[in-house]
């Protein structure tokens, strides 16, 4: 028979679920527990953080849920929300920081020093960067990194020699922070590329395809209805161009052409000088 723990947890994971619109999968590996706490404290009464065995989160996804289990790799957690998918997604990046790596660490991308001045004073430092493969020498009394140079490319390990001298350079490339692996809603799963949309970007793209085709049935005269009155306009205008060239005399074009005589009269008065 299971433990009595294991039952209690099992249920509450289930009720956390069962509770709110949307759900997830995040992973937490790397995150102190201090982090951890300040984390919930930021998140309160916007989401909920529940930290169980992956066994008993496999467990309780049920009901249509089961295939959110396929995203639960290392440490795990699950996470419960009444916001959308999307703002969820935005506030858990929002909450990520940058961290000195210790050693061990897997950079996440390439860890680019950059040329230029240094705070640091003519000494051992100079041979140090040295010794770390960066560009490093001494000018004007200033210690200066001659050019740009990836220190650790993206995937690499980060050694503990490398750490160290990331953290005299005050360079901070380790990502502490909750990672979305994937978020349900209605039976719908989010992964990541999915839930970071750019929508300011996407509401640009969106309002840029809407102009052009309403340009698009305005020139082929397709009755759109966002189209209509600018195609009936064309057509007016059409209308009225082809009756002033053609000499076709409506209420519309009249005064046009009373217009028309007027100047004619003047410009023949100039000329005989009348």
């Amino acid at each position: 028979m299971p433990a009595e723990w294991k039952i209690k947890e099992l249920e509450e994971i289930k009720n956390i679920i069962s509770s709110h619109k949307v759900f997830g999968i995040v992973g937490i590996r790397g995150i102190p527990a201090y982090q951890m706490q300040r984390m919930r404290e930021s998140l309160r009464g916007k989401a909920i953080i529940k930290v169980s065995k992956n066994t008993l989160l496999r467990i309780a996804l049920s009901n249509g849920t089961e295939k959110l289990a396929n995203y639960i790799v290392g440490e795990s957690a699950i996470i419960a929300s009444n916001l959308n998918p999307v703002e969820l997604y935005k506030l858990i990046e929002s909450a990520r920081t940058k961290a000195p790596a210790k050693g061990g660490e897997i950079a996440s991308e390439d860890i680019v020093v950059k040329k230029g001045e240094t705070n640091f004073k003519p000494g051992p430092i100079v041979g140090e960067l040295q010794k770390a493969g960066i560009p490093a020498s001494i000018r004007e009394g200033k210690v200066v990194i001659e050019k740009d140079v990836v220190l650790v490319k993206k995937g690499e390990v980060i050694s503990p020699q490398i750490a160290q001298v990331l953290g005299k350079l005050d360079i901070k490339p380790i990502e502490i922070g909750l990672k979305i692996n994937a978020l349900m809603e209605n039976g719908i799963i989010y992964p990541p590329d999915i839930l970071a949309v750019d929508f300011n970007k996407l509401i640009g793209e969106i309002q840029t395809s809407f102009a052009r085709a309403i340009n698009l049935a305005i020139e082929i005269c397709y009755p759109a209805k966002d189209a209509l009155e600018q195609i009936i306009m064309k057509a007016y205008n059409s209308a009225y161009n082809v009756a002033l060239e053609r000499n076709i005399y409506s209420k519309e074009t009249i005064e046009a052409f009373i217009n028309r005589a007027y100047l004619h009269a003047k410009a023949l008065e100039n000329k005989i000088g009348g």
